[in-house]
């Protein structure tokens, strides 16, 4: 019997308030533009995020690709992180069906491109070169243990782009976590940036769906985008509706997950066989090392004990979430306790 679930913050489920809400949304037709839900979902996630329009997607991925699309032509480069998500983890589809080249420029451990490697990526005007006409970048950053980069960082980033004149897209897929964690508001880590994504289906623990926000006419070319994707949407107030409850009642939640994040890696450290530095924890991503080849046997005996994990070899993560008790989590980490001692 699974009694925890800590794959990822998608696992969660909606809130009585979320489902109560589902049930009772105004709909219209999203793709005529008059579900009156949807419309007031897209417009306070722009207003959140100081944005002129929103534009409800499917997924995170979606958002991330549409918005490469709208950025950007087929031959164009868009310059990435070397770590990030859209180059590792959303199935090449910027390159597959965006025919855009995607140039890796070397991430930090927290997340950050240097603004100097921006600026010395971008190719001159050549006809023998992609022209580069986008940067994209990470915040909360995942493969950096859901790190969270500060207004300046993000600041110093864009700057670099817009000095080359290029547009800037934020993977905002847990920005509210970022903005919880340095106690700011969202809209000052995307004040910089020409347009964002972040997940409703995450830690804001909608059941579905993300949002892209940027200017009106931007906004206008992803929906085109979206659409040729298969993404018109009809009566999708029904899930939209969650999204508006999310964003009144979820967001200072966070730090509770924040909170649990920190006190599990802190019990993890104790633990023989595992590397994680606690004070590196400042969102719900746990990333932690294990000895070589023991990652997808450790993951397996975790389902033995009644926790889901993600496997690997020497690296894992666990990522707290709504729905997880204090008391799930302790059943968790002394789950964890007793498998390392006995493969370690």
């Amino acid at each position: 019997m699974i009694r925890v679930d800590l794959r990822s913050d998608t696992v969660t489920h909606p809130s009585p308030e979320m489902r109560k809400a589902m049930y009772e949304a105004e709909l219209g037709d999203d793709v005529y533009g008059d579900d009156p839900t949807v419309n007031k979902l897209q417009d306070l996630a722009a207003e959140r995020l100081g944005k002129e329009a929103g534009l409800f997607v499917s997924s995170g991925t979606q958002g991330n690709l549409v918005a490469v699309l709208a950025h950007a032509e087929r031959g164009d480069e868009v310059l990435v992180g070397d770590q990030c998500h859209i180059m590792n983890n959303e199935a090449g589809g910027t390159m597959v069906l965006g025919s855009v080249i995607l140039y890796p420029i070397k991430t930090d451990e927290f997340g950050f491109l240097d603004p100097d490697l921006i600026r010395a990526a971008v190719k001159p005007r050549d006809y023998h070169k992609p022209p580069t006409r986008l940067l994209t970048i990470e915040n909360t950053h995942n493969a950096s243990s859901g790190r969270a980069l500060n207004a300046e960082q993000m600041k110093a980033m864009a700057d670099a782009a817009h000095e080359k004149e290029l547009s800037v897209h934020l993977d905002g897929a847990r920005i509210f976590n970022a903005a919880v964690a340095l106690g700011v508001p969202a809209s000052d880590l995307t004040a910089d940036v020409d347009s964002a994504t972040f997940c409703l289906s995450k830690g804001l623990a909608c059941p579905i769906g993300s949002i892209l926000v940027g200017s009106k006419d931007f906004i206008e070319e992803a929906d085109r985008w979206r659409k040729m994707l298969g993404s018109g949407m009809r009566q999708v107030g029904v899930v939209a509706a969650a999204g508006l409850v999310a964003l009144d009642s979820m967001i200072d939640r966070m730090q509770e997950d924040h909170d649990s994040a920190k006190r599990f890696a802190s019990r993890m450290a104790e633990m023989n066989g595992i590397g994680v530095d606690p004070e590196h924890i400042q969102t719900n991503i746990i990333r932690f090392d294990v000895p070589t080849h023991t990652g997808n046997q450790i993951a397996a005996r975790m389902l033995e004990e009644g926790v889901l994990m993600n496997g690997g070899d020497s690296e894992l993560r666990i990522v707290t979430h709504y729905g997880v008790s204090d008391h799930d989590y302790e059943f968790a980490v002394s789950a964890l306790d007793r498998v390392m001692k006995e493969i370690v």
